[in-house]
This record gives C-alpha cells, structure tokens and sequence, in this order.
C-alpha cells in the first residue's frame, strides 16, 4: 500500500516538473474539458458563425451602395434641372458650343441661335422625338456656301404650281394631295425636302475652285475613291476611275438631273488631277498613295452626312408593283378610317358603299396626318427616281434588286442599292450614277425590262418633273447637254473627258419620248369619264 502511494506521488512530482520544464499550465493535465469535441464540431460551428457575420457585411455594404446610388441620381436631377432654370433666364451664362458635321468645334452665341429657331425647319426624326436639327458651320464659311449645307430643308413658303385649268374642274388647294388624275398636289409638294437645287450646283463649282485640299483618306466607296477635306472642314468624295465611260456617266447623269429639276443628287464637279494645281498641292504624297495618275478627271461631289439606307416602298414590290390615284385614295381612306366616328359610322350603316368604290373622281383632297404625308413624300421622290432611272439606265441601282431577285426573293426587303436617305429630312439621295448614260445603254437588250417593269406601273407623277420632260422633249436634248458641258468645264476638262455621244444623246431622247408617252397612257386609263 505504501509502494503504491509513493508511485503515484513519484508520478504526479515528475508531472509538476515537466510542467514547470515546458511552461504547460496545470490545469490542462488537472482538469477535464467542460465540453466533449465530437468530429470536429465545435470548430465547424465556429466557421458558420464567421460565415455569417461576413455575409452581414456584404448585405450592409450592397444597402449602403445602393443607398448613396439614389441619393447621388436625386442631387443630380435636382442640380441639373437648376442649371436649367438658369439658362432660360439668362442663356449667355453658358458656354455654348456644338460639334459640327466634320467634327470642328464653334462656339455659338445666342444670337445666332435665335436665327435658326427662327428658321425652324422641321424635321423627320427616326427616333420618334420632335425636334428640330440646328446646322453649324465652320467660321470660314461664306453665307452662300452655308446655303449648300441646307441640302434638306423644307422650304416654309408655299410653292405654287402652274395649273391647267381645262383639263379638270377642281382648283388644287393647300389640302390636296392628288389632281388632275396622275399629279401629284399641294399638300404633298409642299412638304418636300428643299434638296439641292440650280444654285447650290453652281456655288459648289465656285467653292471648289477656290478651295484647297488638306486632307485625303480613305472612303467613299470603292478603292481608289477618297474622302478629301478642304481648309475649312468641308468634305467631298472623290470618284476616280481608269475607264472615262464612268466619269462621264457620272457628271452626264447629274447634268439630266439639273434639267429635270430633281434636287436628289448633290452638288458635282468635274476636275484634273494636277498635283501643281493649288487645288491638290497640299496632298501630293497622298495622290502617290492612292496611284492616282496625273491628268485624269475626277468627279468631286459634296459629302452628304447624316444619311441611313432606303429600302423599296410595298407598293413597288412584287406584290404590288403599281401606283396609280386609286391608291392613293385607298391610303388616305385607310387613315380616315382610323377615326373612331368613322368606325361607328360604318357600323350604323353596314350597307353604304365606301367611297373607295368610286372610280369617277379627278382629285383627292385631304388633311393628312403626319405618317401619311411622310409616306406620300417618299413616294413622289421615287415617281421622280423611276424617271430618272429610266432616262439614264441606270443599273446599279433598283435594277440591281429587280435583278437579283430571281435567285433571291428576299433583295426587295433590304436596302437599295445606291439609294440613301437624310435622316433629318427624309430627303432620298440618288448616289453613284455612273452607269448611267454609257454603261447602261450599251446593255439595253438585256436590262430594259427591268428598266420597263418600274415605269410601266408608275400613273402618278410630280408636276414640275412632267413639265420639264415636256420641254425637253421639244430641244435637242444632245445640243443642251453639250452647251452645259462647254459652259460649266473649261478646255482642258474637256480635252480629257469627251462629250456626251450623239449615239447615247438619240437614245435618252427617245426614252424621254417614252417617259411622255407613260404619262399620256396614265392619263386616258385614269382620266374622269
């Protein structure tokens, strides 16, 4: 017994020493856990709790966030709308200044604000606001070379048209959209994009003249085509071509253009390439780039921003393929239609015939909404293209869709070709028409149908483009190009680039005699009994 306590006494003093040896406090070896560790419970217990309180910071963090996100959008609205306020009450306070079409900053004053909301021009708008496009130029501009950029304006005075008064009893007004059976009436005409007229051609030839290029880079089409800049930012596309047949495609058909009065091509010259010129002095470097070769005629035309592709109106698709005054009724009906008491009208009497059904009518006169006379805009453009078109065989253009439809039944629902649109305006823009004239005639045979298929269900015509064929057609339209062609180019322009063909002339005055013969047709099918 006594061995026994003196082991275990032996045992705990060799305990105390090895404690006191390592520095292990007693109680771990006196005393047992309050708690008992089953597989590491106590440690994942332990791990969620850290979980949880991390999880509590995000929350707060995501709350708080969000919270100064609020408060920073609500400071902002309310800062923004005093800076607002302040400008209507004094407009000079603030630093005007607007980006221009070539990307040149100019400060604007109020006055000169004030100018344009006086012009107020209105504008078609594809994102669906009512606003109104504020041209800016560059300081350096005179106020005719501004008058060219203001390519796509309505103009606010009401066009007159000449009427004939013998052949319909009905005096168009400033509601009618369609008289004398195939033309055309006020309320659509004077809704027309001002275009490019008589005058901006003839101060972009002054312009051009005067001008120097700094700039040349790539764009405009094909390869060898550039985007040049002039010294105060103004922009013209550059054709260059090796076969002249396209250059004078180009400037021939802008010059049939000119004497139809259409306002669809922008402003186009002819020139030299001549790196001793002061015109392309600056960018001899850049014509070597481009191998340009010397003395070769390039066509300048002025740069259109701002444009967005066209597609084919339904009523020329396959489906359809026709315009006539019928439906043009049928359109305004189907907007008067839209009328609630109209709709309630028709359910009161469900017996009456619509005035659709009547064919013996000369005129349609109308107040149209907004939608209509935009769609009734385009469509006079087009009346206008088809003509053109027809006139000068033009192949790369809705040709090119008729064309190809035969293995794609899909073309007629993408963009046309060569066709574009101001976005601004909605004024459409005849580009690259150098097959015209030459091209285009030489593959008469194979084409023409096409060519034929556009104008053969065209009966509604703009009157002033009617009137011009006319007296076309009693001048020889060969005489009249040639006289253009000599006044506006000087002698070496025209030792490089030839005239028009007496050949080629024959032949758009003959198509000019089947475009009047169209229009005759149209008006004995459509005339009033």
């Amino acid at each position: 017994m006594a061995d026994t306590e003196s082991i275990i006494k032996t045992k705990e003093t060799h305990s105390e020493d090895m404690n006191k040896k390592f520095n292990i406090p007693i109680t771990m070896f006196s005393k047992k856990p309050s708690y008992v560790i089953y597989n590491n419970f106590y440690k994942e217990d332990l791990k969620r709790i850290t979980l949880k309180r991390e999880y509590s910071f995000y929350n707060y963090c995501f709350i708080s966030v969000c919270i100064s996100f609020i408060l920073g959008f609500i400071i902002g609205v309310v800062l923004m709308g005093a800076q607002t306020s302040i400008a209507v009450k004094n407009p000079r306070k603030l630093n005007l200044t607007i980006r221009t079409l070539n990307s040149l900053k100019v400060p604007k004053d109020t006055r000169e604000l004030e100018i344009l909301d006086k012009r107020g021009f209105s504008a078609v708008s594809f994102t669906g606001d009512n606003h109104k496009y504020k041209d800016i130029y560059p300081k350096s501009l005179t106020d005719d070379m501004k008058e060219i950029l203001k390519d796509n304006k309505m103009n606010r005075e009401h066009k007159k048209l000449n009427f004939k008064l013998n052949r319909t009893l009905h005096v168009p007004n400033e509601n009618t959209v369609l008289y004398g059976n195939i033309y055309w009436g006020t309320e659509v005409e004077n809704s027309m994009p001002q275009g490019y007229g008589e005058n901006t051609a003839e101060i972009w030839e002054q312009y051009v003249n005067q001008s120097e290029v700094v700039k040349m880079e790539a764009g405009c089409g094909r390869m060898q085509n550039r985007l040049v800049t002039f010294k105060d930012g103004i922009q013209a596309c550059v054709r260059y071509r090796q076969n002249t047949d396209q250059i004078q495609g180009e400037i021939f058909s802008f010059y049939v253009a000119r004497l139809l009065n259409l306002t669809n091509l922008a402003p186009t010259v002819v020139k030299i390439v001549d790196v001793k010129d002061k015109l392309w002095s600056n960018v001899a470097n850049d014509i070597a780039t481009a191998q340009w070769n010397s003395n070769r005629a390039v066509i300048l035309t002025q740069y259109i921003p701002s444009l967005e592709s066209a597609t084919i109106p339904d009523i020329f698709k396959p489906s359809n393929r026709h315009l006539n005054k019928k439906d043009i009724q049928e359109i305004t009906m189907k907007e008067k239609d839209t009328d609630k008491q109209i709709l309630i009208n028709k359910l009161k009497l469900k017996n009456v015939k619509p005035l659709i059904d009547d064919t013996d009518f000369d005129h349609v006169d109308m107040k149209l909404n907004k939608k209509t006379k935009e769609l009734f805009v385009e469509l006079a453009q087009w009346s206008d293209l088809i003509i053109f078109d027809y006139l000068t065989a033009n192949l790369d253009r809705i040709v090119n869709n008729l064309f190809n439809y035969q293995w794609n039944v899909n073309i007629m629902d993408g963009p046309a070709h060569n066709l574009a649109r101001k976005m601004d305006s909605g004024l459409l823009m005849f580009l690259d028409n150098e097959s015209g004239l030459l091209h285009g005639y030489r593959l008469l045979k194979k084409y023409n149908v096409y060519h034929s298929l556009m104008l053969d269900n065209l009966c509604v015509f703009r009157k002033r483009t009617v009137d011009s064929l006319k007296e076309l057609s009693d001048l020889s339209i060969g005489s009249k190009l040639s006289e253009i062609f000599h006044r506006k180019n000087n002698a070496v322009i025209r030792d490089i680039l030839p005239p028009l063909p007496e050949k080629n002339a024959k032949i758009l005055q003959e198509r000019i005699s089947k475009v009047l013969g169209q229009i005759e047709k149209c008006e004995r099918l459509f005339g009033t009994r």
